[in-house]
């Protein structure tokens, strides 16, 4: 049971990211933009969280963990990275 409470977990907040980038490119205004980007930036770490609490509770093996977790650690920099820049531009 705590492996599938975990997963829809994990699957609800990856599936949020790409949800608030689509529709971060098709915001309003700059500030709106900016807002769904550290919307999406906020459940990639989330989902980093995740990826490591299966990963500790021996639900992920290391190597299933480690290329899963450098995938979402990508992820989050090229997000921190955007995010950056559209705070600097609103």
């Amino acid at each position: 049971m705590v492996p599938i409470i975990l997963s829809k977990q994990l699957i609800r907040c990856g599936t949020s990211i790409g949800a608030n980038i689509t529709e971060a490119q098709r915001g309003q205004s700059k500030a709106d933009f900016a807002a769904k980007m550290n919307i999406a930036l906020k459940e990639a770490y989330e989902t980093e969280y995740w990826i490591k609490l299966l990963y500790h509770t021996e639900y992920l093996t290391q190597i299933e963990y480690e290329s899963i977790h450098n995938e979402i650690l990508e992820l989050i920099s090229i997000l921190i990275s955007i995010c950056r820049t559209a705070n600097e531009n609103k």
